[in-house]
């Protein structure tokens, strides 16, 4: 069986012979699934550039933050030199990659969406303030949004992706960002729509938010996301998620790089992907191992290893000999 169907045996809980990994930013020769940007938000020589015109700060080695808003007054929406969805170099590495990874699973990543894209453009705390007092002027910049990214996934077919990635962080450590209430009201119906779309191109949902999003898990579920990348899994209690919404998605998961991954243990790690393995992965599937490189915030080389180590490892055999099933 190829590794492409093992991912797709694990997203679609039709058991998978092991636990695959996602290998976001280094050693892709060890990856199932093949994440490539098809956005491009870090261009230029200092990739301090995103193609929505606004510039990055950054203080050390991590993504940073706008400069500033592009848009201080709604008439400067109008006035945004908006990206061109078909620019004609959107997709030009996505051959050489593929030809050179082989049969694995690939990933177009819209890198940053939705909601974050907004609150790049506008501000974050104007945004906040704009969905209470004038949510029909953010409504036009959602769907300014929202459409760019729209037009980039009907182009994704015929690129070779296995499925599309939205990138979204929605929590914060114990909580939604905003109400349940106002997510469901504002932003879901753009989600659904999005989501629908893969579908009908063919594709798969992957869908990324750090954070605390347990409240709306059973809305993004419910609207058709496939793959829920939960970057935080120290935020949560796994027995309980595993109990609600085990074998309804596939979650993608690492060793949490807030805590664990950066200043836990050997045995720590290992007992943190048995975690994830017996409450998420135990249903014919529905896990997926995440390893992404962090030396910037903390992750040792040593313990980055101890990551790879442990899914690799309990990845085959706990999960094994259990059957990986329910």
């Amino acid at each position: 069986m190829s590794r492409r169907q093992q991912v797709i045996r694990a997203i679609e809980r039709t058991g998978p012979d092991y636990v695959p990994i996602l290998f976001y930013n280094r050693d892709f020769e060890k990856s199932d699934l093949i994440v490539i940007d098809v956005v491009h938000h870090f261009q230029g020589p200092g990739k301090n550039l995103s193609e929505y015109g606004f510039v990055w700060k950054r203080e050390d080695e991590t993504m940073g933050q706008p400069e500033k808003a592009l848009i201080v007054d709604w008439p400067d929406m109008q006035a945004l030199d908006w990206p061109d969805p078909y620019r004609a170099d959107r997709f030009a590495q996505v051959a050489e990659i593929q030809q050179k990874l082989g049969d694995r699973y690939y990933v177009a990543s819209l890198a940053l969406t939705g909601f974050t894209i907004m609150t790049f453009l506008r501000g974050f705390a104007q945004t906040l303030a704009d969905l209470v007092l004038d949510p029909d002027s953010l409504a036009l910049l959602a769907a300014r949004v929202f459409s760019f990214e729209n037009e980039v996934i009907l182009q994704c077919p015929k690129h070779g992706f296995q499925a599309v990635a939205f990138y979204d962080d929605w929590g914060d450590q114990n909580r939604l960002l905003i109400s349940p209430d106002h997510w469901r009201s504002f932003f879901k119906p753009h989600y659904e729509k999005q989501f629908q779309l893969v579908h009908q191109c063919g594709l798969q949902v992957y869908f990324h938010s750090c954070g605390y999003i347990m409240d709306i898990i059973p809305d993004l579920i419910e609207i058709g996301v496939d793959m829920l990348n939960l970057s935080q899994p120290n935020l949560y209690d796994m027995a309980e998620v595993g109990r609600r919404f085990g074998g309804q998605v596939c979650f993608v998961c690492p060793v949490s790089y807030q805590t664990t991954s950066i200043s836990g243990t050997r045995s720590d790690i290992f007992a943190a992907v048995a975690d994830l393995i017996e409450h998420l992965g135990n249903y014919h599937g529905g896990l997926i191992g995440y390893i992404e490189e962090y030396h910037s915030i903390g992750l040792s080389e040593e313990n980055y290893h101890h990551c790879v180590e442990a899914f690799q490892t309990l990845g085959n055999t706990a999960y094994l000999s259990r059957g990986g099933t329910r």
